[in-house]
């Protein structure tokens, strides 16, 4: 059992964590160190910090619990306010925050009732050094030591795409995260009349409703490979007609992505929509994608993630609504093509783009990056996973996709595992791959308090 335990990141996974121990009754009270970083809003993180209603979670309400052994924990909560609402809704994401909020500050009390100490920590650590006794943990000028370090740090802070000019960097047009834009804290006046999106996943979605609310008259173009948003939920869920066992047996007995697509269409063709076939796999997934060689899965990547990220991870019916009314209006138009280069020319930003072996160009008064999660650990900007990339306390994933860990969560290095460093939530996507929505990290988080706790 590890008594003092340092849990790293303000979000809904460091929460999750911590709500996880503080719910036990060990043997020996524990010592929580809860890391929640300079900024934000503990528990909320980036994805439950939004105050606006237009942004909405993509799951159904009966599915967001915040933990495993209580699955009607969120629906229970909203339901206290307005018993109207029902488990096949779509809410917006600030409630969940709030739910997130409320869980957390019962967990530190009834904690507190069972002689745990917690302490929350607004600050980032800097470095970490795993040691065979333990952890320490410095920021500044100070160093404190752990039994063990839990890594709950969400997604990494997006780097600029290849391509961008430091003149286009430079010029405050062009923004890498967005979501300090939405927030208010970058200034953008008068509004611009031209913008342009790059990438057309769920966070494009998110930046495009926001700021065409904000911006009524404001040209919104969205760029990607494929010009293609996501897929819509339906209005009612959904299950498939069985299980999905024969498919996941036939997976299993050829892991290799083009047999795979070819199973896949085979038993989306045999139902009425192709959506629960697609959720049926979500249990799976983690086994499945172990299972497959690196090769198949660097093909995955390379060929067939686009598409699975456009089916697997959908809008809910009324967001799809509302950017389908923006297209209509014209205030919003979706382009194929593949950004090379941006540069500001004459106060403008230019992209050259490529797609279908030809190449043009697009003049914008402002581009915003919207190409989502970013997990590679090899060129990240965050200080604390730099460190330990530099100092190869952590091996990162060949794709890109975290760090490598072992089936535990600790994370691995050249001479095996760390026995103290685990790391939870969007790290693991390189052993996982399903690694960050709530249903899979509450399950993660029960995992590892289990192991934490375990003799």
């Amino acid at each position: 059992m590890f008594r003092r335990v340092a849990i790293i990141g303000g979000g809904a996974a460091a929460a999750t964590l911590l709500g996880e121990l503080l719910e036990r009754q060990p043997a020996q009270p524990l010592h929580l160190d809860w890391y929640t970083g300079a900024a934000g809003m503990p528990a909320r993180g980036v994805a439950y910090g939004t105050p606006s209603d237009r942004h909405l979670l993509n799951v159904r309400a009966a599915s967001m619990s915040m933990f495993a052994g209580k699955p009607r924990g969120f629906l229970d909560f909203v339901q206290r306010d307005d018993p109207a609402i029902a488990g096949t809704d779509f809410l917006p994401r600030r409630r969940y925050g709030d739910y997130l909020e409320s869980e957390v500050a019962r967990a530190l009390k009834q904690g507190k009732s069972l002689g745990h100490d917690v302490n929350i920590i607004p600050v980032a650590i800097d470095a970490l050094v795993p040691e065979n006794d333990g952890i320490t943990l410095i920021h500044g000028d100070e160093s404190h030591h752990a039994d063990a370090a839990v890594l709950a740090l969400g997604a990494l802070p997006p780097p600029p795409l290849g391509g961008v000019s430091d003149a286009a960097l430079d010029s405050g047009r062009y923004v890498v995260d967005p979501w300090p834009l939405l927030a208010g804290a970058i200034d953008i006046s008068p509004p611009p009349r031209k913008v342009v999106l790059i990438g057309l996943g769920l966070t494009a979605v998110d930046v495009v409703l926001e700021l065409a609310a904000q911006w009524p008259q404001t040209e919104f173009i969205a760029v990607s490979r494929h010009g293609l948003l996501p897929e819509a939920h339906l209005h009612k869920a959904a299950a498939p007609t069985d299980d999905s066992a024969e498919l996941i047996a036939a997976m299993r007995e050829a892991p290799e992505i083009h047999r795979w697509l070819h199973l896949l269409r085979e038993a989306c063709a045999q139902e009425t929509d192709w959506r629960p076939v697609i959720d049926s796999l979500r249990p799976h997934t983690a086994g499945l994608w172990h299972e497959l060689p690196l090769e198949q899965r660097a093909r995955f990547m390379r060929h067939a993630r686009w598409a699975w990220e456009r089916a697997r991870h959908r809008m809910p019916p009324q967001v799809r609504e509302a950017i389908a009314a923006l297209e209509r209006s014209g205030q919003l138009q979706r382009q194929c093509g593949r950004v090379r280069s941006v540069h500001l020319v004459d106060e403008t930003l230019q992209l050259t783009l490529d797609h279908a072996g030809e190449t043009r160009t697009l003049n914008a008064d402002l581009v915003i990056q919207t190409v989502g999660l970013d997990t590679d650990v090899r060129r990240t900007r965050h200080r604390l996973v730099r460190q330990l990339q530099t100092n190869a306390h952590i091996t990162a994933d060949p794709l890109g996709l975290g760090a490598q860990a072992d089936g535990a969560g600790r994370l691995r290095h050249g001479g095996g595992s760390w026995p103290h460093l685990f790391a939870i939530g969007s790290l693991l996507r390189g052993r996982l791959w399903e690694s960050t929505a709530m249903p899979e990290i509450r399950q993660q988080a029960r995992n590892l308090a289990d192991h934490l706790l375990g003799d």
